[in-house]
This record gives structure tokens, sequence and C-alpha cells, in this order.
């Protein structure tokens, strides 16, 4: 699974996007069945899996006009999930239940799932929705560490793109000096 970067606008093909969306719609059907609902820990987790969705989005909407606004966008989404990660930890911790393995079966079934490009909720419905909290809680951390490391590379690429290329002031003040012939 690659980092791609479509072009402006196009964050429905971001695996980020795709991913944070999964994150965010499997957080509203952990909270609906296994947080109080009039707890401060629902509000939380739907608002920073939203926001982690909704920061991509908005992020990419704005590369047109300012890098440094979509890497910073970008950045915030990357901490909304952060958060939302934390806060499915601390949901396991306080019930005794451990955190998956890198190297537990249903951690690697999962990264199974999710080589493949076209991975949706409905493929990883059966984990997300799962009657057993344990086993949600640690596929959603999954969902979430996968998406972390999407949005870390790239980040990684907008920032090597935004020193290749500039931010569009400099790219205006070049087509500007191009037009010219200095």
């Amino acid at each position: 699974m690659t980092g791609f970067i479509p072009p402006h606008g196009g964050y429905e093909k971001l695996f980020s996007f795709q991913k944070a969306r999964i994150v965010y719609d499997g957080t509203v059907r952990f909270c609906e069945r296994f947080v109080d609902k009039r707890s401060r820990t629902t509000d939380q987790m739907i608002q920073a899996a939203r926001s982690g969705k909704q920061n991509i989005i908005e992020g990419s909407q704005a590369s047109a006009a300012s890098k440094e606004t979509e890497i910073k966008l970008t950045c915030v989404a990357r901490a909304s999930l952060e958060e939302l990660l934390e806060d499915y930890r601390d949901f396991l911790r306080v019930r005794g239940i451990d955190e998956w393995s890198p190297g537990h079966s249903h951690t690697k079934r999962l990264r199974e799932l999710n080589r493949d490009p076209t991975a949706n909720y409905e493929t990883l419905r059966k984990g997300i929705e799962h009657p057993d909290p344990a086993i949600a809680a640690n596929v959603m951390i999954g969902l979430i560490k996968l998406t972390n490391y999407l949005l870390d590379r790239q980040i990684r690429q907008l920032e090597q793109a935004f020193l290749r290329e500039g931010g569009l002031r400099e790219r205006m003040s070049k087509a500007r000096r191009e037009q010219r012939g200095w």
C-alpha cells in the first residue's frame, strides 16, 4: 500500500482518507455498543475520529493554494487519530484487556486484509463489529495504527514536495520570472 497523493481535491483516492473513514465509522459503531452514550468519552472518541477524517479532506482541498496548510491539516489529522488511539488503549487497560502484539494471529490477519487496496468497512466488518469488545477495540487500534502510518508517509511526501517546489507564492514568483524571461 502506497501513500499515493492524488491531484488537488482527490482525497477520496487517498488511502489515508479511506482508512480514516473506516476508523470514523467503526468508532461510531464501537461507542454505540461499548461506551456509555452519555459519557464524555463517547463524544471525545467520535470527535477525534471525525477530526482525523475531516482534516485529511480539508488539507487535500487546501493543497492547491497552500502546501503549508495542507501539511498542517494533515498533521492535525494525525494528532487527532493519535488521541483516539490512546482512548482505545485506555478502554482496554481499565478493563484489564491486552492490546494485541504485532505477532498476534489476529494482528497478522488484519494486516493481510488491509494489504488489499480495495479493503473497506465491509471487508473488516466482522472484526470491527465483533461482539467481544476486546476484539473490536484491538481491530480499531490496528486500523488507527495503519492510518497513522499512512499519514506519516503522506506528511513526509508533502514536506519533500514543499522543499522541492515551494509554496504557492514561490511557484507564482518563479512563473512570473519565467514569463518575463528573468
